[in-house]
């Protein structure tokens, strides 16, 4: 698939995501390693907390997010890169065996005014379950260079 430039998008433009399984052990491995807090890493101990049940942290959720949305539809020439972050949400918890997949909408396509050569696309970033129930919702801000002459 051919690399996107700034003036190949437009509001409205919607891209989608493969699918993609989590698993339990993925879920115990990133949390002993990143973010071991007892909802993330034993199911028993998670019942009794605000989660009810093992969940995935939101970090591994996020990270889970960047591969799918760098597997997708979604194309900018130099690659998804981030220049600001507005929106960060977590509305439901990710747990073992959900299967996700990212929808992302191009919300406003800002030429810059003092880089000639780049932009930024604001977009928002919805995780998706197999519910179709969002899971994460991000808004970043992308650098996009824009079509050399």
């Amino acid at each position: 698939m051919e690399r996107m430039y700034l003036e190949d998008f437009a509001a409205g433009q919607v891209f989608r995501s493969p699918t993609y399984a989590v698993t339990e052990a993925e879920i115990l491995d990133y949390a002993k390693r990143y973010d071991p807090q007892p909802f993330h890493l034993d199911a028993e101990a998670a019942k009794s907390t605000l989660f009810g049940g093992l969940a995935a942290s939101g970090w591994h959720t996020a990270g889970i997010t960047m591969r799918l949305i760098v597997d997708s539809d979604f194309r900018p020439a130099w690659g998804v890169i981030g220049g600001r972050m507005e929106k960060v949400e977590w509305p439901r918890p990710v747990r073992p065996g959900d299967v996700l997949t990212v929808v992302s909408e191009v919300l406003e396509v800002v030429p810059s005014r003092s880089k000639p050569t780049q932009g930024m696309l604001r977009v928002q970033c919805t995780t998706l379950n197999q519910k179709g129930e969002p899971v994460q919702v991000i808004v970043p801000n992308i650098v996009v260079p824009r079509r050399p002459a």
